[in-house]
């Protein structure tokens, strides 16, 4: 957890070095089963998750669905409220406790288990009334705990390199439970045993490295599924006290240096040092590691990559769920242009990439690789190639190929793979490959692509490609500000912009926010007029000032508008 800022802190923790030997006690290993892929389904309504197992994630082949903090909250829109939990109802705004059933239920019935994000170790900061209706104030939460269940220490951790103020202080200023205590220690597990009722197969534990391993392995002990999945945040910082790998005796732990060590690799380093990536980089067990390309606070912290960061961010992933390290959270979230910025329609996704939903579960190049690691589990990496840089190749064993071409330009290259002769299907474009009786196939990858081929991809199916960027057109850039729930449009005088109907305008994308950004296709040499629109939460729509702005399609290729919103 970035720790530096308020609203980082607030959602997760910071962590690690050398430490104290874990508690003796059977760990859980990596995920169970035979699919190990997590979609993180952040600040999703149950209703949406539910829909989203039955849809995208059992066709795909994900084993795992983790959702949001369930339990009562503080009121407010900011993600970080979820992490400032009142009580132990689910009666928090991604629904009530009716709707939590209903999606693991479905869930499972589309064989996808449930993982159920757990804050622990704190309450809130405050005082106030829960989004389930209960009052509290910063230490006293009637019915769950009072005073004299939170630690002595009530100001702020403020040395990382002290085990003692690390466990017994406050977290940027939450309320840190006793978990030492018995009553306290009781009153978790009967929460967690209520989510075990409901069918939760397992949880992530928030915050782990603020309370002791022996706690949680105390709290797990009571538990009457013991041996339900655990995954535990416990974040690295070189020098300090605690150390993540003090928590590998109670389940699994994040590896939060994995994530940033491949934002590094592919932002400024070279794709060929990958080539031993995992414990030889000093990380801990593969079978106990929990790995990620970002998650909720990094991606907003900086310290990971992002789905602002374009190729990097989707080849980032793709390598993450070809490797066989860890077991992979796949980040799905929605779009931010300020650190605190809650989930758009209150977590309703009405479908993905709108209103802002991100969905990166979904995208084509990331989804098609959840099977490619399920059919590629157990067998190791066989035949690496790289051209001394940004191209590499490799292959698992005898079920599955992958190569990806992080060069500027594309890359043409005969590969040898240990796969049968045969017909295969590259799951990243959807066209047939055919590898020869020695193994070898020989393809052209384009700059910033992926090529993967797999045993249980043998036949290519519906067209997957991506709609080809538009080769005549307009690409709209404006720069504009705007404050939470409000969007940038353009509509103009062509059927294509909406025909000046602020209904049929068309969304711009913030990922490079200030700046929002779109392309649209239009017939070379049509001259038309637009028009920038600003849209709220609420439907309201506000025009920019001034007169239509006019354009000009080129005879060849698109015209680059480079605008700024006129108040």
């Amino acid at each position: 957890m970035a720790r530096r800022t308020v609203a980082a802190a607030l959602a997760l923790v910071a962590g690690a070095a050398v430490g104290v030997t874990a508690p003796s006690q059977t760990a859980q290993a990596a995920a169970p089963g035979d699919k190990d892929v997590t979609a993180v389904m952040f600040e999703w309504k149950f209703a949406s998750v539910a829909k989203a197992c039955t849809d995208t994630l059992g066709p795909a082949g994900y084993g795992y669905v983790q959702v949001s903090p369930p339990q009562e909250r503080i009121q407010g829109s900011p993600w970080w409220t979820a992490y400032q939990p009142v009580s132990y109802r689910i009666a928090g705004p991604l629904g009530d406790r009716a709707a939590f059933k209903s999606m693991i239920d479905t869930c499972h019935a589309a064989g996808v288990k449930v993982v159920a994000d757990t804050v622990i170790n704190h309450m809130t900061a405050g005082s106030g009334t829960g989004t389930g209706g209960s009052s509290y104030t910063k230490y006293d939460y009637p019915g769950t705990y009072s005073a004299t269940d939170f630690d002595n220490c009530t100001s702020q951790i403020t040395n990382y390199q002290d085990r003692w103020n690390v466990q017994q202080c406050e977290l940027v200023g939450l309320a840190d439970l006793d978990t030492g205590e018995e009553y306290v220690r009781g009153r978790i597990a009967a929460y967690m045993n209520d989510l075990l009722s409901l069918g939760v197969d397992g949880f992530r534990v928030d915050a782990a490295k603020h309370m002791p391993a022996a706690d949680l392995a105390n709290i797990k002990s009571r538990l009457t599924n013991p041996n339900a999945y655990w995954k535990q945040e416990a974040i690295h910082g070189a020098g300090e006290a605690v150390s993540p790998s003090e928590y590998l005796g109670n389940g699994d732990v994040q590896e939060f240096r994995y994530a940033r060590d491949l934002k590094r690799v592919f932002t400024g380093e070279k794709l060929a040092h990958l080539k031993n990536f995992g414990e030889a980089w000093g990380y801990m067990a593969s079978g106990q590691s929990g790995v990620f390309v970002d998650n909720h606070d990094t991606e907003r912290g900086g310290d990971t990559l992002n789905y602002k960061d374009g190729a990097d961010y989707t080849l980032a992933s793709v390598f993450m769920l070809a490797w066989p390290y860890g077991s992979p959270d796949v980040h799905s979230g929605y779009e931010w242009s300020h650190k605190d910025a809650g989930a758009p329609n209150g977590g309703q996704v009405n479908a993905c990439y709108s209103d802002g939903w991100k969905c990166q579960h979904a995208w084509t190049e990331i989804k098609s690789m959840v099977a490619f690691r399920n059919t590629a589990r157990g067998q190791g990496v066989v035949n690496w190639w790289d051209n001394g840089n940004n191209a590499i190749a490799f292959g698992r064993g005898t079920k599955a190929f992958v190569a990806i071409n992080h060069e500027a330009g594309p890359l043409t290259q005969t590969f040898q793979t240990s796969l049968p002769a045969g017909t295969y299907c590259d799951v990243q474009s959807n066209k047939p490959v055919t590898v020869d009786g020695s193994g070898r196939f020989t393809a052209t990858l384009g700059a910033d692509t992926a090529l993967a081929l797999h045993a249980g991809a043998t036949t290519c199916g519906g067209s997957t490609t991506p709609a080809p960027a538009p080769t005549s057109g307009a690409s709209f850039q404006v720069t504009a500000t705007t404050s939470p729930g409000q969007n940038i449009y353009v509509t103009g005088n062509q059927s294509a912009l909406g025909n000046w109907n602020t209904g049929s305008a068309l969304k711009l994308d913030p990922a490079a926010y200030p700046v929002w950004k779109l392309d649209v296709t239009l017939p070379a040499g049509t001259t038309f007029e637009y028009k920038y629109v600003r849209k709220d939460a609420a439907g309201n729509v506000t025009w920019e000032s001034g007169a239509n702005r006019v354009a000009t399609v080129p005879a060849g290729g698109k015209v680059t508008l480079n605008d700024t919103w006129r108040s």
